[in-house]
């Protein structure tokens, strides 16, 4: 294994090496990011959050119709979601209501997960690369 100074003093191009080094991520935000990316490394969570970016709201028992799983399944989902704080809930009576975070990254739905969806699809063969690019879009939240 080489130390950092001697990797340092072999840098091909500084200038990047620099401007990665002063951007990048250091290891707390790395690990806070891959935290969160491991809750969308899930389909049911993942399905969870594209139906309430579509309706806005809904309870579990309502979710679990709209996706075809189970209560337990969905409500787990949620309950790690809800922790995360990439949902939020509103109560009316006895009925929990769950909905995307105020906060919740718009382009996460909107552009970079769809995109990945894409990109995954012509990798694997699923669909060509032109076919891919003209993909209906999906509903944008209102």
């Amino acid at each position: 294994m080489r130390s950092v100074g001697a990797d340092q003093d072999a840098a091909v191009d500084r200038g990047r090496v620099d401007r990665a080094l002063a951007n990048g991520l250091d290891a707390d935000d790395a690990a806070r990011l891959s935290s969160v990316l491991s809750l969308l490394s899930d389909a049911v969570r993942v399905r969870i959050l594209y139906a309430l970016d579509l309706v806005d709201e809904l309870c579990v028992g309502d979710l679990a119709l709209a996706l075809e799983l189970s209560e337990d399944a969905v409500g787990y989902a949620l309950r790690l979601l809800r922790t995360a704080g990439l949902v939020q809930t509103r109560k009316v009576g006895r009925v929990v209501y769950y909905r995307l975070a105020d906060s919740f990254p718009e382009p996460l739905l909107e552009h970079c997960l769809r995109e990945l969806i894409k990109l995954s699809r012509v990798a694997t063969g699923d669909v060509s690369p032109v076919r891919a690019a003209r993909a209906r879009p999906v509903k944008k939240r209102s």
